[in-house]
């Protein structure tokens, strides 16, 4: 399958940044997409809401589902994928995109920020993957595909900011336990990583502008994931793919495209060894 057209894909957070360009790439292969976000009115700082991505998904030859969505409230998350899977007689990709970040280190992460990561991170990839399953196990060729790293459990990674490590990483066991849990329903649950940062609203915040300069842009991850979500799923399962490296071994070979500034020595991104 080279294709994603006629597929069904459910998106969490996907109104702008990484999220969006998935579901525009799926889109322009004539795909059916579910944007599941909170955002449904325009935002004073970042752009792009649920209602702005499905008109775009539709402009790109897509069928496009507008959900508003608190990916922490379970009930909401099973009836808004549920209403995909009618809307579009059946399921056969979720993307865990949805997160929350906020690098600071252990005195400065207060219980409300703790539980938001872990709300949106942990526990919404959990319910989500829960609730997509029984449709999942219907498709010809069912992904789920999360946005989350490689598990290194080295201190490093953990040290600046505890609470968002271990959020990212639970994302990352959801991966490798439904992997194996779901082999055998030809389920493939994989996850996928930027190698170095990515021009995104959260870098945009998070980070100072010099490191904006040195990220790419989010078509990378959308291209890497497209290359993911068309392979074989009962023949690609437990992996913690990096995008880079994904694309190189489709057979990618010009990367300048993806700098948000050609020249200038790329980020790397956290968790990538």
């Amino acid at each position: 399958m080279t294709t994603l057209a006629g597929r069904t894909l459910f998106i969490t957070g996907g109104s702008r940044g990484i999220g969006r360009e998935i579901a525009l790439r799926a889109a322009r292969d004539g795909a059916n997409v579910a944007i599941a976000a909170k955002t449904a009115e325009p935002h004073p700082k970042l752009a792009g809401t649920i209602h702005t991505v499905a008109e775009e998904i539709e402009k790109a030859g897509g069928k496009a589902l507008a959900i508003q969505l608190d990916v922490r409230d379970d009930a909401a998350v099973a009836e808004a994928i549920n209403r995909t899977a009618s809307e579009f007689g059946g399921l056969d990709i979720l993307v865990n995109n949805a997160s929350a970040i906020s690098l600071t280190p252990t005195l400065a992460t207060p219980a409300k920020r703790f539980d938001l990561m872990f709300g949106v991170n942990v526990r919404a990839t959990f319910l989500c993957s829960q609730a997509a399953v029984a449709h999942l196990r219907k498709s010809s060729n069912a992904h789920i595909l999360t946005l989350s790293p490689p598990l290194g459990m080295k201190p490093q990674w953990f040290a600046g900011h505890v609470a968002y490590t271990m959020s990212k990483y639970g994302m990352s066991m959801c991966t490798l336990g439904m992997a194996e849990e779901f082999r055998g329903d030809g389920i493939a649950v994989n996850s996928l990583w930027p190698k170095t940062t990515i021009a995104t609203a959260a870098v945009e915040v998070h980070f100072p502008e010099a490191i904006l300069r040195a990220s790419r842009h989010a078509a990378i991850m959308a291209d890497a994931a497209h290359a993911i979500l068309t392979s074989d799923a009962r023949k690609n399962t437990g992996n913690f793919y990096i995008d880079e490296e994904v694309l190189r071994k489709a057979g990618t070979k010009d990367f300048a495209k993806y700098a948000v500034t050609p020249g200038v020595p790329l980020f790397q991104d956290l968790f990538v060894e």
